[in-house]
């Protein structure tokens, strides 16, 4: 429940940009800022933030990020200019890297057998407020508006504040490293192969996932659709299939098979590219191509999470967070990418920037695939 709210609060834009465009005058090419400045303020928070859970209680950090985050829904809420509500998506972008804190956490808290299994369970969350935002942001939207939408969020933040104070186990830490030589054992990881591979791959994923979740609204929205949001927020369910991808990567992982799960759920993400460009033509073929697309991102996703805290246990939080910088970083190029294109070339244009986007990580992966089984091996003696 965490991973899923906090989540929701940079993607829920997504399918009422064109809403939100209209409400405070903003062009076509220009609404991929308002995913994009979110995604900068997770970005900031995965290299400043997320490394703290090597070193304080993680519960209370939790607790703190996820209030903190309802304070910038709030503004969200209420902004009647432009850079009022960039600036409340900024501070929710920054302080919804709780996610990474809590995925961290999930990881060190289960048995080394079961942590494919703990992190595709907490990953399903992190697809559920992805995904299940769409809905819940289109139906808010043709309900009472868009900023409705960051009022429930807001509530909902400051509810499992609460929860978490009340529910989750303590975390003390006995021996506490300076902040200083945590961000340097951070960036030590840039100089690893696996580390590096691992977040390229995650890189062009979710730049591949954000072109069809910030783009996708546009040609449904347009000739010869003409969805309403409510409309559109409905395709977030067949992106649940994900949850599926994560729990059955999970699985594979803790097997010994999560490079074998990357490379043939890379092959799938391009090849979901072919049913997604449909979107012009058949709505059916674009429920096809997301069901695929999300199944293998977060089979990838669980795959390279497995993989990484496998192989650096010690400080499982630096190394999400800074895996999660590619990630932050894809999906801002993604969401930017596609709304850029779609006015230059339409749909067409932006599924064929997703396809090329799927084919690097695959290219990534390929060049790449002999270092995570031989760090498997070191980890297993």
């Amino acid at each position: 429940m965490i991973c899923a709210v906090a989540v929701a609060t940079i993607y829920v834009a997504q399918p009422v940009l064109a809403r939100i465009g209209n409400d405070l005058g903003l062009p076509e090419a220009d609404l991929g800022w308002i995913v994009t400045t979110g995604q900068l303020g997770y970005l900031i928070g995965l290299a400043l933030l997320v490394p703290l859970g090597d070193m304080f209680d993680r519960r209370k950090l939790i607790a703190g990020h996820l209030l903190l985050a309802a304070v910038g829904m709030a503004l969200a809420a209420v902004a009647t200019q432009l850079w009022l509500l960039l600036a409340g998506l900024v501070i929710a972008g920054l302080f919804a890297v709780v996610v990474q804190t809590t995925v961290a956490f999930a990881a060190d808290l289960s048995a080394a057998a079961e942590r494919g299994r703990t992190l595709g369970a907490v990953t399903s969350g992190v697809i559920i407020g992805i995904l299940g935002a769409r809905v819940l942001a289109g139906g808010l939207a043709a309900l009472w508006g868009w900023r409705s939408i960051y009022v429930v969020l807001a509530v909902l933040l400051i509810a499992l504040t609460c929860f978490v104070l009340k529910l989750l186990p303590a975390d003390p830490r006995d021996v506490r490293a300076t902040y200083g030589a945590v961000l340097i054992s951070l960036g030590g990881l840039f100089r690893e192969r696996l580390f590096v591979s691992r977040g390229l791959i995650a890189f062009f994923l979710f730049a591949s996932f954000g072109v069809l979740w910030s783009g996708l609204a546009l040609p449904l929205g347009a000739e010869p659709w003409h969805l309403s949001t409510a409309q559109i927020g409905l395709f977030g369910i067949a992106g649940l299939a994900g949850a599926l991808g994560a729990s059955r990567a999970g699985r594979g992982a803790d097997a010994g098979r999560a490079n074998v799960v990357t490379g043939g759920a890379l092959v799938l993400l391009a090849a979901s590219w072919s049913a997604t460009g449909q979107a012009s033509w058949s709505l059916w073929a674009v429920v096809v191509g997301v069901i695929v697309l999300d199944f293998a991102v977060q089979a990838v996703h669980v795959s390279n999470q497995h993989l990484l805290t496998a192989a650096y246990s010690h400080r499982t939080s630096s190394v999400i967070g800074g895996y999660m910088l590619f990630y932050s970083l894809g999906s801002a190029v993604g969401a930017t990418g596609t709304t850029a294109v779609y006015s230059a070339a339409g749909w067409a244009g932006s599924s064929l920037l997703g396809a090329a986007f799927a084919l690097c990580a695959l290219m990534v992966w390929a060049v790449n695939r002999h270092a995570a089984a031989d760090t498997r091996r070191d980890v297993l003696v």
